[in-house]
């Protein structure tokens, strides 16, 4: 296992000064320290008592053409590039003080920003970076025809198509986002506009700071701008510039590979929110359900005096408990381990749903023999209806099976409702109906 990546801030405080974009304003902003757990806030300094905003999804505004935060009233646009660079760069815990509504637009890359963290320094925290990591594709798309894919990976990566109008400039570039290769490849990216865009931008009383010394203007097949383009593809690095920036609203670092095609602010954000979803649906994982012990249980030991399986084809731990007379919850842990991993799909261990469905039988079965207060008899299938598999279980998770009988006739057949949980969502879930015959 590899060792765990730590939390950094910066090591002391920096600033600088320019002009903010959109509002045209003059602002200072300037970087502080702050501690784990903190993540990225900004801080409006020009305001009474000096409000905070969180640097989270939850929080976000507006996406025209920025990525504009905001609690209650109080606003702060265009932080994509800051968050970029902070993401990138690995500081995970900062506050950013401004003294307006907006930073300050440099040249409209990131670089000013790498430059400020450089010029304040990183230091390491002691407590353990927050990651989401990938388990299966998510995807976005909207109706103007950008889509954002997210793929399982041990790494960050972007991969990335970017197209004008009518395709014009049409660019591609896949990376994996490092400190290094964003300092030198995706920093001195610049923002870009096309011709056609900027007087409905102008009429919306947007782009006021804007000029050729902090943006390029496309018009037609021309590029203007106060120098000559940084890259050959510069676009398509300003567009993974903001896809880094705009998903630093997530709050953790993510470990998967994202495949854009045209991507903007809007569906940047859209994939956000998808990744905080699925982040909100798997924290039960971090809360520790207690599993009682004693008269409301049954250890190892006791579940395998009542059922005739043993290894390799034991799927119950442990019973939890009984709810009631028709109730059972019990556990199994999914380890590495598994006979079924050497076989299936090796190179990427999923635990079969037949065996899922082999655990509900198991835990249906403890449940029906508890019910007749005898175990000498054997518990066969006979129809296994409403299967459904709904997520994919991983080396390191616990199912939590639930098992309930819906009928019984007699002592001989019994039907029963089961589902599997792992983090609190259903992996899978079935009808069994069962025969019992003497041993």
């Amino acid at each position: 296992m590899p060792a765990p990546e730590f939390q950094h801030t910066i090591a002391k405080t920096a600033s600088f000064s320019g002009t903010a974009l959109h509002t045209g304003d003059k602002v200072t902003l300037k970087l502080q320290p702050a501690p784990v757990d903190h993540g990225i806030k900004f801080k409006r300094k020009d305001l009474q008592d000096e409000p905070t905003i969180d640097a989270k999804i939850e929080n976000l505004k507006t996406v025209e053409r920025a990525t504009t935060i905001g609690e209650g009233s109080v606003r702060v646009h265009t932080v994509e590039h800051i968050l970029s660079a902070l993401s990138a760069m690995g500081v995970d815990n900062a506050v950013v003080e401004m003294d307006a509504n907006e930073p300050p637009i440099g040249d409209g890359s990131a670089q000013p920003y790498v430059d400020l963290i450089k010029k304040a320094g990183l230091t390491a925290q002691d407590e353990p970076r927050k990651f989401f990591d990938v388990r299966e594709p998510m995807h976005v798309e909207s109706k103007t025809g950008a889509l954002l894919v997210l793929l399982p990976d041990d790494k960050f990566r972007i991969s990335c198509t970017q197209a004008g109008p009518n395709n014009r400039f049409t660019q591609f570039l896949s990376m994996e986002v490092t400190p290094a290769f964003f300092e030198r490849e995706i920093a001195p990216a610049r923002t870009f506009v096309y011709y056609e865009d900027v007087k409905p931008l102008m009429d919306k009383n947007l782009i006021k700071g804007g000029s050729l010394e902090n943006a390029i203007v496309v018009r037609g097949d021309a590029v203007l701008s106060k120098e000559p383009l940084r890259f050959d593809d510069e676009f398509v690095r300003h567009k993974i510039l903001d896809i880094i920036g705009d998903l630093a609203l997530v709050g953790r670092r993510i470990r998967g590979h994202i495949v854009a095609v045209k991507p903007g602010h809007a569906t940047n954000a859209d994939l956000a929110r998808s990744i905080t979803r699925e982040q909100t649906r798997r924290s039960a994982m971090s809360a520790p359900r207690a599993i009682p012990t004693g008269d409301s249980g049954l250890d190892t030991g006791e579940v395998m005096k009542i059922l005739p399986h043993r290894y390799p084809f034991l799927m119950v731990d442990r019973v939890i408990g009984f709810e009631g007379e028709n109730k059972i919850t019990a556990i199994k842990s999914i380890t590495i381990n598994e006979p079924f991993f050497q076989g299936h799909f090796p190179g990427h261990p999923v635990m079969p749903g037949v065996m899922q469905v082999e655990a509900m039988a198991q835990v249906a079965s403890i449940l029906l023999f508890k019910l007749t207060k005898t175990s000498s008899r054997v518990g066969y299938f006979m129809s296994a209806d409403q299967v459904k598999f709904r997520k994919p279980v991983f080396p390191g998770d616990t199912i939590f099976i639930h098992a309930e009988l819906t009928r019984a006739r007699g002592n001989r057949m019994a039907k029963t409702k089961c589902y599997c949980l792992v983090n609190d969502a259903v992996v899978s879930e079935a009808e069994l109906m069962f025969t019992f015959l003497d041993k």
